[in-house]
């Protein structure tokens, strides 16, 4: 497998989990600007959508969109419990994590990295964000992940699109069991195995 990449996105959610699993896989690093990749390519004609993460299977097929990507990866190795099975409620509960996550967390901060919206603006967005986090300390107050006392690929998304915060001047302290979550995953080996990879890479023209 291939996992196509670019520093500070949600790619780093899939490269958490393939270090999770354990699975031998190549890095590519993309240049989000020139859409040229560490190894010399086009990215569009790899991945039309032109974004990060793509992952392109050993079969030559490729995927794409990171909630859909983490749950075949998890299922290639269904041992680790990474996802609970198909068919389960506990699935269908992990898929609600991940819709929500996409849907209001992710999609929610991606206008604050635009440096030019008014501050009005941005607080608007903060303040719709800011409701999600209340939601999400409730949470996490009664347990150690978003599905309970197990890491899922839905923390793996999460903390990936949590780690954006610092740099649109969100302080986390309001949040303790927040700010705890982070820093419960940022110590798993998987996270810094995965950040080690990608400093490895030079990046792309």
């Amino acid at each position: 497998m291939k996992l196509y990449f670019a520093p500070d996105t949600c790619s780093f959610s899939p490269h958490i989990v393939l270090q999770e699993l354990g699975l031998p896989y190549d890095l590519v690093r993309v240049n989000n600007r020139s859409k040229r990749t560490s190894e010399g390519d086009d990215f569009l004609t790899i991945n039309p959508k032109g974004y990060v993460a793509a992952l392109l299977l050993d079969s030559g097929e490729l995927l794409t969109e990171g909630p859909a990507m983490v749950q075949y990866l998890a299922d290639l190795r269904p041992e680790t419990r990474l996802a609970p099975a198909n068919g389960t409620l506990a699935r269908v509960r992990l898929q609600e994590w991940l819709n929500f996550i996409t849907g209001e967390i992710h999609s929610g901060s991606a206008p604050l990295f635009n440096k030019g919206l008014p501050d009005a603006v941005q607080m608007m967005f903060k303040a719709r964000l800011f409701k999600r986090f209340d939601l999400i300390q409730t949470e996490l107050e009664g347990q150690r992940f978003l599905m309970g006392d197990a890491f899922t690929v839905a923390d793996a998304y999460l903390f990936t699109v949590l780690g954006w915060m610092p740099g649109f001047s969100i302080e986390l302290d309001r949040w303790p069991a927040i700010k705890a979550y982070i820093a419960r995953i940022a110590s798993r080996p998987s996270v810094a195995s995965a950040q080690a990879r990608e400093v490895e890479i030079p990046p792309a023209e």
